[in-house]
């Protein structure tokens, strides 16, 4: 593995408002693990900056918990996934069904069963990262984006892409809790045997006393209100 003494800087991948709830900007590893390439791993969601608790959802917390939440209520899902640089497209896996609903208990549930089931030598990947895209950047820097919205994929291996070319669409598939991106950098293009690169954004803004100032290759932190336009 080649060894980055700094973070690699790549474009921010999405558009709009977002948070980071797991990122290394909070921690490493950013997901508790370095399997599968994610240790400098970032998952960005649509919340409601206004509502106590930042809820992704724009239903009431009771029914959230006790009924779930459809996709198309959910503020994130469907917004599309840009390429952070050119390159060329390795791996596209699309056609792995999303739960129509988002449910805290049926979705724990499915993260607890990858957690101590999943057997990376027989069983399918998507079952973790859902559909996904992974693109080499460069010599040595990959960028894999999971749990991409069923349908929604719009490259194809081997596919030469130019920054800012839209791969596909927020989604909840795979080991997912909310529609959500999970957007990381690894040595090579298989996740199974990936090594996780560090990753800061080239720019961005973050909402910071009041006013948008915009940040230059940086990482966000897990309470920062950020925004790409």
């Amino acid at each position: 593995m080649r060894e980055f003494d700094s973070p690699v800087i790549m474009g921010f991948p999405l558009r709009g408002e977002w948070q980071s709830p797991n990122t290394p900007g909070k921690r490493i590893p950013s997901h508790g693990t370095d399997q599968l390439g994610e240790r400098y791993a970032f998952d960005f969601l649509q919340v409601d900056w206004t509502r106590k608790g930042w809820p992704f959802y724009q239903i009431t917390p009771a029914q959230y918990l006790f009924f779930g939440v459809p996709l198309n209520k959910c503020y994130g899902w469907g917004q599309e996934v840009y390429a952070p640089s050119s390159g060329e497209i390795i791996k596209a896996e699309d056609g792995h069904k999303e739960r129509p609903r988002v449910h805290l208990v049926s979705d724990l549930f499915v993260a607890l069963k990858n957690a101590y089931t999943f057997d990376a030598e027989k069983d399918d990947l998507r079952s973790v990262a859902g559909n996904y895209v992974i693109m080499k950047c460069s010599d040595h820097v990959y960028a894999a984006f999971a749990h991409l919205q069923m349908g929604s994929v719009t490259v194809s291996a081997g596919q030469v892409v130019r920054k800012g070319d839209v791969l596909g669409k927020v989604g909840h598939s795979g080991n997912s809790t909310a529609p959500h991106l999970h957007f990381q950098l690894m040595d090579r293009s298989d996740m199974i045997s990936a090594k996780g690169i560090p990753c800061a954004f080239e720019q961005y803004e973050k909402f910071q006393d009041g006013e948008w100032v915009t940040v230059y290759n940086g990482v966000p932190s897990d309470t920062d209100r950020i925004r790409f336009v």
